[in-house]
């Protein structure tokens, strides 16, 4: 009896991490990779022109992340294949998949785990599950947002915006083969150090590889403010604003670490501060 081939799509911002998984999945015989994507805006339009059983998402992405691409797919009336999340998010997040979603890795996932995880989803797609998985996903947003699974299906179907939160709890920071998870609610600021970012956490400094406009995007402005062509602070853990008498601003935070205000950035500091 001839094996189904698995329709797949890998999706995630991190080139590696794309590579490495679509390697693995490769020495499946029934697994076929169709495409990859690097964001949420080329796995919507690479789900709709493909069609593909199986898509594993990354979670954590710019623009538009894991929990969007599904809202996506639901507001252009696209079905929605089985999706395995990839994911560096908190014990907390990971019940919820257990619940709602039909399976997830966590970063770095080992090949035990990915063969679990292909496991999943051979048993589905042999019993035709994949409306019972859409039903699941549409739980989990309702989770997500506080709204019923009726009141999330006629937005969809109205066209009207599910919001959730797009901005991460975790920041997936890579080190060589080490990828280290780090709480946003513990960062205290970020400065950059040439092609790196170093980010200052509760726990200590992380070296991470991407440009301050991109981590920009992934904080929330609720809390996180750019102060400087160099450093983004998180307001939390600003003690006081301090202006000097040649004009200059400077913030001090709660540890004493001075970070100096630049002029075009003063006014969204102190709009953020309310002050």
């Amino acid at each position: 009896m001839t094996k189904q081939v698995i329709k797949t799509i890998v999706v995630d911002d991190e080139p590696l991490a794309r590579k490495g998984l679509r390697a693995r999945l490769e020495r499946h015989d029934d697994v076929q990779v169709l495409a990859e994507c690097q964001n949420g805006l080329e796995a919507v339009s690479s789900i709709s022109q493909h069609r593909p059983d199986l898509v594993f998402l990354d979670i954590q992405m710019p623009g538009l992340n894991g929990f969007q691409v599904i809202h996506k797919l639901r507001e252009l009336k696209q079905p929605i294949p089985m999706i395995v999340f990839i994911t560096a998010y908190d014990s907390y997040a990971i019940k919820a998949f257990d619940v709602h979603a039909l399976d997830y890795l966590l970063k770095p996932a080992d090949d035990e785990r990915l063969g679990a995880a292909l496991n999943k989803v051979r048993e589905y797609y042999s019993t035709q599950h994949q409306d019972e998985q859409s039903q699941k996903l549409v739980s989990l947003v309702a989770e997500l947002t506080g709204d019923d699974c009726e009141e999330i299906l006629r937005k969809l179907a109205n066209g009207e915006p599910v919001e959730t939160n797009p901005y991460p709890d975790v920041l997936a920071i890579k080190d060589g083969s080490e990828v280290t998870r780090v709480n946003v609610q513990d960062i205290q600021w970020i400065d950059a150090a040439g092609d790196y970012m170093c980010v200052h956490a509760l726990d200590g400094m992380h070296i991470m590889r991407k440009t301050m406009k991109e981590l920009e995007q992934e904080l929330n402005p609720q809390f996180f403010v750019r102060v400087h062509r160099s450093a983004i602070a998180n307001i939390r853990f600003v003690k006081k604003l301090v202006s000097h008498i040649s004009g200059e601003y400077h913030l001090i935070l709660q540890n004493d670490t001075e970070l100096k205000v630049s002029r075009s950035h003063r006014d969204k500091v102190k709009a953020a501060m309310k002050m």
